[in-house]
């Protein structure tokens, strides 16, 4: 008993071209998912982090203008955590973000603390701060003229 050709060429398998694809297919997926296991820090966490840190920047400089006063955010780069001035509470940042500050000399208190100012009028003596965690980066940027908070990516 013969088989009729088209039932003989499903019997043979899958050809030596068809497997090569699929492997590459999955080398290629396995290469995008699994730097995502790895890092520790998600994307939406640092951007969360990000948010949450331009956040009390912004409340900083409207309580400057609201009470004609100057106001500070202090920043703790080894213990990863923010807080307003006049405000007890401390912010906590996750442990796998590195945190580093770029301000006026004036307001880095030690390797450790540093801290924007904003004055009454809404400006600022300005600076920048860069939330970084493996190759991911995010810049929080204080304008000192106008006291401008903006998210970099």
């Amino acid at each position: 008993m013969t088989m009729p050709l088209s039932a003989a060429r499903c019997a043979r398998g899958v050809t030596l071209i068809e497997l090569l694809v699929v492997l590459s297919i999955m080398a290629i997926i396995s290469a995008l998912v699994i730097p995502m296991f790895g890092s520790g820090v998600s994307t939406t966490d640092m951007k969360s982090a990000t948010r949450s840190l331009a956040a009390g920047l912004r409340l900083a400089r409207s309580e400057a203008l609201a009470t004609r006063a100057e106001t500070a955010v202090v920043m703790d780069l080894e213990r990863r955590t923010f807080r307003v001035a006049r405000d007890p509470r401390e912010i906590a940042l996750p442990k796998q973000i590195e945190l580093k500050v770029f301000t006026a000399q004036s307001d880095i208190a030690s390797e450790r603390t540093g801290a924007i100012r904003f004055f009454p009028d809404g400006g600022s003596n300005g600076g920048r701060v860069t939330l970084a965690s493996g190759e991911r980066k995010f810049e929080v940027d204080v304008d000192w003229l106008t006291g401008r908070v903006a998210i970099l990516d």
